[in-house]
């Protein structure tokens, strides 16, 4: 298969992947929601949120190849590839430079 026509082909994880990884986000939300000790940090592991939630709900994202959700992609596609005209910064008089009479 062509590498172009790689592209255009979905590829969607394994479902008992998927399924593992799904219920640890699920767990690690009514962890983090119902008992505010998980809301903490240890000097283990660090903040506990970022490993009970945000962890596994990277790797979630990462079994779909990092894709952006369809209303993203559709908003970024129809705002197109147009360039913009850069930024300029306006010029200040600078202060103290102000020519006094004698």
């Amino acid at each position: 298969m062509a590498q172009s026509s790689r592209r255009n082909t979905v590829e969607h994880p394994d479902p008992r992947v998927l399924r593992c990884v799904r219920q640890a986000a699920l767990a690690g939300l009514a962890l983090v929601l119902v008992w505010p000790a998980m809301r903490g940090s240890s000097v283990w592991i660090g903040w506990l949120p970022l490993w009970l939630l945000g962890m596994p709900l990277s790797a979630w994202w990462a079994l779909y190849r990092f894709r952006l959700p369809a209303a993203w992609r559709a908003r970024r596609q129809a705002s197109g590839n147009r360039q913009r005209p850069q930024a300029r910064r306006l010029r200040r008089a600078r202060r103290g430079t102000t020519v006094r009479a004698a």
